[in-house]
């Protein structure tokens, strides 16, 4: 596809925009039950900054949900895939999984037994991971990449309401209530992601690359087969450029994810109370995060991707400094919601712009497993890193962390000027229109 192309409001009205905000909803809605309402709940309930810290390991379940991606890509759930479809039934069962692991959390207790709310932590990741593994499937193969900025944004849009219910609403039904009530009430929205998995159309398809066997050809599809061919189509398509590629996708996000795990702690810390934390963090930072994944989707097409990619590598990283002059100034509002405005503004830019990339690195049928691979990768080095991120706050301060942690960005800059200037065109130019529309997925999974 050209680089630019243009966006109307008729791409907002398409239906499957309109599946991406409940996807996304239920995708965002477990992240800070994991993350950072988490932390605030067991730094509320005394545990060390160090333990917090670690504890944030117990979501590496998103960075190594490649190794089981290759099932969603391959296999079917027993007895609901026959009823639903492959995607829809991967979807169902991850999200009723995560459902449990909050019912669990809610029941636990983490002054006194950090193990069971461990335990049910890791639960409620593991299915979270493997929802965003089925949703970015079903994302990618739904439609082509021309229209992959706007679902991302779509997607970004859900996700952020669900960080309003995941964010300021637990913490103002725990300020209210108890923190029990407030994990259940959760656990109770994940209903919208199975409505939404029921309501979306089937786009399951066999794999599709070069050298695959002509559609219609039988052919025994092991587990080995699962791994091994989006991992050679990926090697075969990009070539040494893979590289950097991948280093730039695990890099691109490293500051925002690092910063995340003590952004509650810090403002705990500075003297601010829960209905602040609540009504600043959570409830108007999310809504200047939806605006900031607006502006990214619709940069894509206008900017080219490669010009969006590096500007989100910017402001992406730059954005933490803010923190530092919060840690310094101390428990000041105005500071906070300037620090909070210009990051959620720039983390969602930057959210939309890596996800439009990334997808476009995929290929048809391997949507799934290849995307997993790529976010695995983006994910991973911020949640190792965020697991020793309270060990640095102990011992430099915060100020010192935050500043660090913007330096990170560096790097990142500078491998979207090379990855740009050695690649010809976008990365995600070769596949632009070779998936199907979404209409004709479904009736052909209809007459299967």
């Amino acid at each position: 596809m050209p680089e630019k192309a243009r966006i109307g409001w008729r791409d907002l009205a398409d239906a499957r925009v309109a599946l991406m905000l409940a996807f996304g909803y239920s995708a965002g809605l477990p992240l800070l039950l994991v993350f950072g309402t988490l932390s605030a709940w067991l730094r509320e309930s005394g545990v060390p900054v160090t333990t917090i810290g670690l504890f944030s390991w117990l979501a590496l379940a998103y960075s190594f949900k490649f190794l089981w991606s290759p099932l969603v890509d391959a296999f079917d759930v027993p007895v609901l895939s026959r009823l639903v479809g492959r995607r829809r039934a991967w979807m169902m069962t991850s999200q009723l999984v995560v459902a449990i692991g909050l019912v669990g959390v809610a029941f636990s207790d983490p002054g006194s037994a950090i193990a069971a709310t461990a335990l049910f932590t890791f639960l409620v990741a593991f299915g979270s991971a493997t929802q965003d593994v089925v949703v970015d499937g079903w994302r990618i193969d739904a439609a082509p990449t021309s229209r992959q900025g706007i679902m991302a944004a779509a997607y970004q849009l859900g996700y952020r309401l669900a960080l309003i219910c995941a964010g300021a609403g637990a913490l103002y039904i725990a300020e209210f209530v108890d923190w029990r009530t407030a994990y259940l009430s959760m656990a109770a929205l994940m209903s919208v992601g199975l409505v939404a998995s029921l309501l979306a159309p089937v786009v399951d398809r066999p794999p599709q690359s070069a050298g695959a066997e002509p559609p219609g050809a039988a052919k025994a599809f092991s587990f080995a087969d699962a791994i091994r061919a989006p991992l050679t189509d990926l090697f075969r398509r990009k070539g040494t450029l893979l590289v950097p590629i991948l280093a730039l996708v695990a890099l691109y996000r490293l500051p925002d994810f690092v910063a995340g795990v003590m952004a509650n702690p810090l403002y705990i810390d500075l003297g601010f109370s829960k209905a602040e934390i609540a009504s600043v963090s959570k409830l108007y930072g999310v809504w200047i995060g939806m605006v900031g994944a607006f502006v990214g989707g619709l940069l894509v097409p206008k900017l080219g991707l490669k010009t969006t990619l590096l500007m989100g590598a910017v402001v992406g990283a730059a954005s933490n400094l803010m923190f530092s002059w919060l840690a310094v100034e101390g428990a000041r509002l105005d500071l906070l919601i300037l620090a909070i405005s210009i990051d959620n503004f720039s983390g969602s830019f930057a959210g939309t712009a890596l996800i439009a990339y990334m997808s476009g690195l995929t290929a048809p049928g391997f949507a799934a497993t290849q995307y997993a691979l790529l976010s695995s990768l983006y994910a991973l080095p911020g949640k190792l890193v965020g697991g020793v991120s309270g060990f640095a706050v102990a011992s430099f301060g915060y100020a010192a962390f935050f500043a660090f942690t913007a330096a990170v960005g560096i790097p990142v800059v500078l491998l979207c000027l090379w990855i740009g200037r050695v690649s010809s065109s976008d990365a995600t130019e070769d596949e632009a229109d070779a998936r199907p529309p979404v209409e004709a997925l479904a009736a052909r999974a209809g007459s299967a």
